[in-house]
């Protein structure tokens, strides 16, 4: 792996793992496995990483069997940089107050450009975003499109355990996050970092 695949991927995880870390202080969720994640840790005696790392083996299977050694590989190492570095955060990255909003807005905007990044560098966040760029590459469906649906079904579980401010703001951080990644990333740039920057850009 290139040193500028590394630098790509590392920032995608900080980056995520920071915008879990304003989503968590204020009791917020966001989609996706890492939705999931967050939900069951305000439920169970289990901090975030742990959990976003089990729920995310199963797609790194599929990752490994259907997108090969290369994808799935730097896939694990963000799964686990996110799982270690945001329990990590946690700890350092502390707030006296925290107002919702600004913490839907920011862990939205972190989580957007850390997927973006990871996305560039032939790397998921796995879970669901594996999906969403096998099913962009093979119909043309937007990545970001379907991880909004999938968000939905889990704001519907999570409307069972947030209050419906909560709910609004992760709503709405959930957004921030798919729409940067609607309108900033696409598939072709996966593996290119950015066409015209670190690499060529390929050409089909």
């Amino acid at each position: 792996m290139s040193v500028f695949d590394l630098q790509g991927l590392a920032f995608g995880v900080v980056m995520t793992s920071l915008g879990v870390v304003f989503l968590k202080a204020a009791g917020l969720v966001t989609g996706q496995t890492a939705g999931i994640a967050l939900l069951l840790s305000y439920v169970l005696s289990i901090g975030f990483g742990p959990l976003f790392f089990l729920i995310g083996i199963p797609f790194l299977v599929l990752a490994w069997v259907k997108r090969g050694a290369v994808f799935a590989t730097r896939t694990i190492i963000v799964v686990v940089g996110i799982s270690v570095l945001s329990q990590v955060l946690a700890e350092l990255v502390l707030f006296e107050k925290l107002d919702p909003l600004v913490a839907a807005i920011a862990g939205g905007a972190c989580s957007g450009a850390g997927l973006i990044a990871i996305f560039r560098h032939n790397a998921s966040a796995g879970g669901m975003t594996i999906l969403g760029i096998m099913l962009e590459q093979r119909t043309g469906f937007k990545a970001g499109w379907f991880q909004l649906s999938v968000d939905a079904l889990v704001f519907a579980a999570s409307a069972l355990v947030l209050n419906p401010s909560q709910l609004l703001y992760s709503f709405i951080g959930a957004l921030i996050t798919n729409m940067a990644i609607v309108w900033n990333f696409d598939v072709a740039q996966s593996g290119t970092g950015r066409p015209g920057y670190g690499r060529a850009a390929t050409k089909d």
